[in-house]
């Protein structure tokens, strides 16, 4: 894959949909598809070649894994629309990754009869997807604190990342610490069971939400202060001398319980329950990020995975974990493309990527976003702004 000249498109794309990636001098047609089969969420990422104008665009979708038929049929159909594009002796390959590439081989190679398909490593496609994005997309990693009068503020690209940690949230996290640039340069060193599929599985139980997006919308309108146990409810005010105010979560549905009596979950608004659990997951995720962070060394913590979506709460509830506990002194990093590393980092492994000499300068043809520490999505704001730049001329 030609990656040079690399930019973040800017069509309009449907809420909760993740951008293309525009290549301009990737002008052949590519064999591979891949595929990131996780436990709850199947990612895909192909690329087209553009119509009416040179090179093409890299493509990302996402199905839930458990609608297995449905994420095989938009593969099997992806294959059959690149028949006629591809030489007659070029070998079309599926790449796969996550659990669901050893999980599901078997139906990959039913539907597939006539396609190569390659299981890649799952941590080494984060890795290696990571890095693409990182080092090569202007505008794609950014900090987020609703403190700030700007919350986004975009990463300038910089060579000086390592070390840093990828804490990949999915069902379950896992926490890799990435050294240097080569593909051996890893070590997964921690990790946790309570994650993104923890989160679904309790809001499925506790609220009528049908899907993963449904959750975050309602956590939007609720106040987990209605079923969570504040500092100010046990001391009536801040505790200063530890410098916990009082509306620090002391408990996490700590108001729920009450003694001798058998709580009915239709006492409390779903929009309620949602939030002080996506306060939980979010909270235990940042401080084991930290403690991490800190008995490694490392200041700079990126956040992968679908969990994420550009929900404010999310990122604003993981930014203040790690900003508290190291007093500042280590950054929570987002992506745009969070959901999609793996799926892009085995795309990638087909082919050497092409990369671009020059860098990306963060300034250049950028107007300043007004963005509300209200609003209802992070990604709305990125999606409205013109965000696809043109490299600079620097070496």
């Amino acid at each position: 894959m030609n990656v040079v000249g690399a930019s973040v498109s800017e069509a309009f794309y449907a809420a909760h949909e993740t951008r293309d990636i525009v290549l301009p001098n990737q002008t052949n047609h590519v064999s591979q598809i891949a595929v990131d089969i996780g436990g709850s969420l199947a990612k895909i990422i192909y690329f087209t070649l553009s119509a009416d104008r040179k090179g093409g665009r890299l493509h990302f979708k996402k199905f839930e894994t458990e609608k297995v038929e449905d994420w095989l049929d938009f593969i099997v159909e992806l294959f059959r629309d690149a028949q006629h594009l591809a030489a007659h002796s070029t070998q079309q390959v599926l790449k796969a990754t996550g659990g669901g590439a050893h999980l599901f081989y078997d139906q990959l190679a039913e539907r597939l009869p006539h396609v190569l398909i390659q299981k890649e490593d799952e941590m080494e496609c984060l890795i290696t997807g990571l890095s693409f994005f990182i080092t090569e997309i202007p505008y794609e990693a950014f900090t987020y604190s609703e403190l700030d009068t700007d919350p986004i503020r975009f990463e300038e690209k910089s060579k000086d990342v390592y070390p840093y940690m990828l804490v990949n949230i999915g069902s379950g996290v896992s926490i890799l610490k990435v050294t240097g640039p080569g593909p051996q340069d890893f070590s997964r060193i921690s990790g946790t069971s309570l994650g993104g599929g923890t989160l679904w599985g309790l809001l499925s139980l506790l609220t009528d939400a049908s899907s993963f997006d449904d959750m975050l919308e309602i956590s939007k309108t609720g106040d987990n202060k209605n079923v969570d146990l504040l500092v100010g409810d046990i001391y009536g005010q801040d505790y200063s001398k530890l410098g916990l105010k009082s509306s620090r979560i002391a408990s996490s549905f700590g108001k729920v319980f009450k003694k001798g009596a058998r709580q009915d979950k239709n006492s409390f608004m779903s929009g309620d329950i949602a939030k002080s659990l996506l306060f939980m997951v979010s909270n235990n995720i940042g401080q084991i990020a930290y403690l991490n962070a800190q008995q490694h060394g490392i200041k700079r913590i990126y956040f992968g995975g679908c969990f994420i979506r550009g929900h404010p709460i999310t990122m604003n509830s993981l930014s203040y974990a790690i900003r508290f506990w190291s007093n500042g002194d280590m950054k929570a990093l987002f992506l745009r493309h969070e959901g999609h590393l793996g799926a892009t980092g085995a795309f990638l492994k087909h082919n050497p990527v092409r990369k671009a000499r020059h860098s990306f300068s963060c300034s250049e043809n950028y107007n300043a976003v007004d963005i509300s520490t209200n609003a209802s999505s992070v990604y709305e704001v990125l999606d409205n702004a013109n965000l696809e730049i043109r490299s600079g001329n620097h070496i």
